[in-house]
């Protein structure tokens, strides 16, 4: 079948979700104008995931996996997803399904014209505790980097393969995806998308994770960019 996106949903412990992420891709797949398949990236589950995710995949083209033997972490998670894409475009939402594939389409509207269509959250649907964490979170990467990215930890963006398979990768580096782009010198845009409750399951983030861990990356891609190497290569001969 002629794909022209792979979603990316990483995985970990996540079984309450699975059937619904079935349904729900499913039906969105069934309507949508973009031919799209999914990649589960299962992050060493240890509950009952994978059964789940392989019970999926069986037998449905529109739904592919990779299994890692431990866990790596959301990062590693993207960037295995990101090695092994051939499609044109590469689309990522989180498991939790907190945003909505339908929202996809508001992305690939403007895709041909960016690098990356990313969604930030409109009306958040948080708790108030999760709320505070990303707040913090995300003033400390606008204070450091000032990326002009207004809410990095949207889970819903849309990138080009190309370009996305040139990120250069760290552990925590799914953070910082818009702003990688750009040390690129690529577009980016930024567009208003729906947010739910969870419904099933429970996060994986919390104060550590979301404003120390994001303090400590958020400084790495500074050194990054600081240091970071593009060129343009005007002719070439090479047999």
């Amino acid at each position: 079948m002629d794909y022209r996106m792979t979603i990316i949903i990483p995985v970990f412990n996540e079984i309450d979700n699975l059937d619904r992420i079935h349904s729900t891709f499913t039906d969105y797949f069934s309507k949508s104008k973009t031919k799209s398949k999914v990649l589960f990236i299962d992050d060493g589950s240890t509950d009952d995931s994978f059964n789940k995710i392989s019970e999926i995949c069986t037998n449905n083209p529109d739904f592919e996996y990779l299994k890692f033997k431990e866990n790596c972490g959301l990062s590693a998670a993207i960037k295995a997803g990101i090695d092994h894409i051939e499609t044109e475009l590469i689309g990522y939402i989180d498991a939790d399904l907190q945003t909505t594939p339908y929202d996809f389409d508001i992305l690939l509207e403007d895709i041909d014209n960016y690098q990356a269509v990313i969604g930030y959250r409109g009306k958040r649907k948080d708790t108030l505790s999760k709320k505070i964490q990303s707040l913090i979170a995300n003033s400390i990467r606008r204070s450091l980097i000032n990326d002009g990215v207004i809410d990095t930890g949207c889970p819903l963006k849309v990138l080009r393969t190309d370009v996305a398979k040139k990120i250069p990768f760290f552990k925590g580096m799914h953070r910082f995806i818009p702003a990688l782009i750009l040390l690129q010198n690529g577009k980016i845009k930024q567009l208003k998308v729906q947010h739910f409750e969870r419904i099933a399951g429970t996060s994986k983030f919390n104060i550590f994770n979301r404003s120390l861990k994001a303090l400590r990356d958020t400084f790495a891609y500074r050194w990054m960019r600081k240091s970071y190497i593009n060129y343009t290569i005007e002719k070439s001969k090479i047999s």
